[in-house]
């Protein structure tokens, strides 16, 4: 079993990155180099923290009175598919949190990519595709018209989507302010 991930930030709790309240991985490590992107610091491959599969698991199972489900982004997740394939396993097991994906490659990538079976089996809705900032919506969880939304399974519909927020400011309790959301504040 693969024991880690290479993880760029958790968020124990955010409105905007999928329906109800959701704690939010953003894995590091990206190629795809979409010009435009709002997270850049989570591409270098040799970034953020390696993150033990037991560690990442209590962070989130220590959320699941506060929330729904789990969001993944990143960087590009699914270049991490056999170790978040586990998780999201585990996760599903532990407790009956949804899962949302961010990811950058296709439908048509995602379904030649290998392990990724196992990952969409744990994920409710995939949001695929490059951003495209001549695209830019925006809105619904899709940063550009470009993207596409599989619903995996019947948890969720657009009208879920459509009505997470923009944009959110969370407020740290040591103090740090992070933005976070679809079309994330810049100061």
């Amino acid at each position: 079993m693969i024991a880690q991930l290479r993880l760029h930030h958790f968020e124990p709790a955010s409105r905007a990155n999928g329906p109800g309240t959701r704690s939010v991985l953003w894995l590091q490590g990206c190629t795809l180099s979409c010009p435009g992107c709002f997270n850049p610091l989570s591409h270098p491959r040799d970034g953020g923290s390696l993150c033990s599969m037991d560690e990442i698991l209590g962070w989130i199972l220590a959320q699941r009175e506060q929330i729904e489900g789990i969001t993944i982004s990143g960087g590009e997740p699914l270049q991490q598919a056999a170790p978040l394939g586990v998780l999201l396993r585990a996760v599903k097991q532990a407790a009956p949190l949804s899962v949302v994906l961010f990811t950058g490659f296709t439908w048509a990538e995602v379904n030649r990519l290998p392990g990724v079976a196992e990952v969409l089996s744990s994920v409710d809705v995939l949001l695929a595709g490059r951003y495209d900032a001549a695209k830019r919506v925006a809105s619904g969880l899709l940063g550009s018209s470009n993207k596409s939304v599989h619903f995996l399974t019947p948890r969720y519909t657009k009208a879920d989507l459509d009505r997470v927020p923009e944009a959110e400011i969370l407020i740290h309790p040591d103090g740090e302010i992070r933005f976070s959301g679809i079309e994330p504040l810049q100061w």
